[in-house]
């Protein structure tokens, strides 16, 4: 089900509060989102007390020249991978200084597809300072709808970051 703009504000609202409680920051590196998950977040008042900035790298280049993400890697694996989102996640936790970090790259179409990356995967990755974990998704419906998701899953999974108590160990 595609998240309406009032699930994705509630989300935001649930993170600010987790992050504010902790004390913690986040940043993001958004690829198929263009900012989306930044505004998403920007959108709660107060934001500036737990969110440091976003890094929207829809290009490689960019990718490389402000997250970090070694160029083999995108060479061996493209921009929509696992190997990808995991390293531009660690570049912007480390690049923003932060606690916490999500990175988000897809096909949201309507074209660019393969067999092996049909339109609508998306990896992410979420970055804490003891390691990265990642996920891939394969979302139904059109570009807005693949993108909606993303935000939704991008924001559940950082909730759940910020409230683990053993995160840091």
């Amino acid at each position: 089900m595609t998240p309406s703009d009032k699930e994705l504000e509630t989300l935001a609202l649930k993170l600010g509060r987790a992050l504010h409680v902790r004390g913690w920051r986040l940043a993001a590196a958004e690829s198929c989102t263009g900012g989306w998950i930044a505004k998403a977040l920007t959108d709660v008042a107060g934001s500036s007390q737990w969110f440091e900035g976003c890094v929207v790298s829809y290009s490689n280049a960019a990718k490389t020249e402000l997250l970090g993400v070694p160029a083999d890697v995108l060479t061996a694996h493209g921009a929509v991978s696992e190997q990808t989102v995991r390293a531009m996640a660690d570049g912007a936790r480390r690049r923003f200084a932060a606690d916490l970090a999500v990175a988000v790259s897809g096909v949201a179409g309507p074209g660019g597809g393969t067999p092996d990356k049909p339109v609508g995967t998306v990896h992410f990755a979420w970055a804490v300072p003891n390691g990265v974990t990642a996920a891939r998704r394969v979302f139904a419906g059109g570009r807005e709808a693949v993108r909606r998701q993303t935000v939704a899953v991008a924001l559940e999974r950082l909730i759940e970051l910020a409230w683990d108590d053993e995160r840091r160990a």
